[in-house]
Formats: structure tokens, sequence, C-alpha cells
């Protein structure tokens, strides 16, 4: 699978898996998936997660 479709399946199933958490922990796990796509995105969109 190219490394686009892998990344874009990792995030598919991370988010998922936030939205399984309780809500309070779910603002924070967001949060840092926000953060990571911010920084991926700032880098050019090149950075592995």
């Amino acid at each position: 699978m190219p490394n686009d479709e892998q990344e874009t399946e990792d995030f598919a199933q991370r988010t998922a898996a936030v939205e399984g958490l309780p809500l309070p922990d779910r603002a924070d796990a967001f949060s840092a998936l926000h953060d990571e796509l911010r920084t991926r995105l700032e880098s050019g969109g090149t950075t592995s997660a």
C-alpha cells in the first residue's frame, strides 16, 4: 500500500479509536491529533506518524 494511503488508513483508525474514549479523554486525544496534523502540514506533509 502506498505511504499516503497507509497514513490515511492509520489516521482513520486512530480517529475511530478516539471516538471510543470517554468524553473527557476525547478532547485531549483530538487535540493531540490536531497538533500532529498541523505539524505534518507545516512540514510539507511528509512527516510520518
